[in-house]
């Protein structure tokens, strides 16, 4: 008999799919229909101190394998979200906080109010390629990556989860300034830097000209950064980009992950697509013979030299 679930860091899942940050995760009715769904965790919206509009439309470009988006980190701030965690609770199934700020002293200020309403982790947004200010243009300097990690782990009692940049000239370094930041676990990848150009308008078609690219196009990228962050860190590793299927939830846990999250496919899918996956892992691993999911985390690596 099969078993899916995850221990990450004291965070018990019954099996390793997350939702994603910024999808199905504003308010508390639509967490709670993704926990209804099957999944093993629930990754808030990205949430900041204070209200934020975002950016001006449009907010989302629909590509052959990916999505192109720069909604700017909406969000109503964490003091109103507190109800919508509240609710997501209900479910049953772990919340995990995604927060972000404008620098170390406001993350962690914003994670321990995060804590405070309840949620099971955090998980830091330090990967956001559009919005100015925040993010990627924190999460991109080892040195700021690492004092944000340290600052949040200073005032939190629960695990805290770094969620990387891909666009960089090394993940793993940023990978390792975050785990000597003393965060838990490492969750990569986020989206990549892009922009769509209107030929007939002779313009960038979103409001913000830059977007995040996700979906299926960034898997091999996703894949071949858990696979170098899981060679040189200690702590558990959380994959993200392009995931739909249980095959390709398995890609990431041979790479070195132990849960994935999905995102974009949910644009396409629906929820019902955590209980598809789910279903397909565990289909594949009765046909090559696994009976639990850490036969295969990071399988990939051995006989490598």
């Amino acid at each position: 008999m099969t078993n899916l679930a995850v221990d990450i860091c004291g965070l018990k899942m019954k099996n390793p799919t997350m939702l994603a940050s910024g999808v199905l995760d504003e308010t508390g009715k639509s967490m709670l229909s993704v926990a209804k769904a099957g999944a093993g965790a629930i990754v808030t919206k990205s949430i900041g101190k204070d209200p934020r509009i975002g950016h001006s439309n449009p907010t989302i470009v629909e590509l052959p394998q990916a999505l192109l988006n720069a909604m700017g980190l909406p969000n109503p701030g964490i003091d109103a979200y507190k109800t919508e965690i509240a609710e997501a609770l209900e479910g049953g199934v772990p919340i995990i906080g995604s927060v972000f700020g404008d620098g170390e002293q406001e993350i962690a200020e914003v994670a321990r109010a995060m804590q405070d309403a309840g949620v099971a982790a955090i998980e830091l947004n330090l990967s956001c390629p559009h919005a100015k200010g925040y993010g990627a243009e924190i999460g991109s300097v080892p040195e700021m990556v690492e004092a944000v990690c340290r600052s949040v782990k200073e005032n939190v009692s629960i695990p805290v989860f770094a969620k990387l940049t891909p666009n960089t000239s090394s993940i793993v370094s940023l990978a390792k300034a975050a785990e000597s930041g003393g965060v838990d676990a490492i969750v990569a990848i986020n989206t990549l830097k892009g922009m769509v150009i209107s030929p007939e308008a002779k313009m960038p078609i979103l409001g913000n000209r830059y977007g995040g690219l996700s979906g299926p196009a960034i898997r091999p990228i996703g894949v071949r950064c858990v696979y170098e962050i899981f060679e040189v860190v200690k702590i558990p590793v959380i994959g993200v980009g392009g995931v739909s299927t249980g095959r390709e939830a398995i890609e990431y846990i041979m790479a070195g992950a132990k849960a994935v999250q999905v995102g974009t496919a949910i644009w396409k899918e629906g929820p019902p697509i955590f209980s598809k996956i789910c279903r397909e892992i565990q289909e594949f691993m009765e046909e090559f013979g696994y009976t639990k999911l850490s036969e295969m985390t990071g399988v990939a690596h051995h006989g490598r030299t």
